[in-house]
């Protein structure tokens, strides 16, 4: 399910801006360039899957950040992580190797 809901950008951007602190939704829509109406669906799905939380506060709703399920995905992701670091080190080897042949250039397929 956290991976049907982080799948779409706009939620993305908002947990991105969400890393700063809580912040009312009029905010959220203006920063995100959505509508009223869209921003408070995304907040909607993004509450369901108990990524943020929302207090009243007058006439405002404050959103905020609940970090505990992005932690479950990060160490479901955990394991994965040795296959990029692997790959990651190759690169920075061809890298290397290739920037001492020659010294303050660097070009592709020559």
């Amino acid at each position: 399910m956290i991976f049907d809901v982080l799948a779409e950008p706009a939620r993305r951007r908002i947990l991105d801006l969400l890393l700063e602190g809580p912040q009312p939704v009029g905010e959220l829509t203006a920063r995100t360039g959505l509508t009223q109406p869209g921003t408070s669906k995304h907040l909607r799905v993004l509450r369901e899957a108990g990524l943020v939380t929302v207090r009243q506060d007058a006439q405002r709703r404050w959103y905020e950040l609940v970090p505990e399920p992005l932690a479950e995905l990060d160490a479901w992701l955990t394991p994965y992580r040795r296959l990029w670091t692997a790959h990651l080190d190759a690169l920075e080897r061809v890298l290397d190797e290739t920037a001492g042949d020659t010294p303050g250039s660097f070009s592709v397929g020559a």
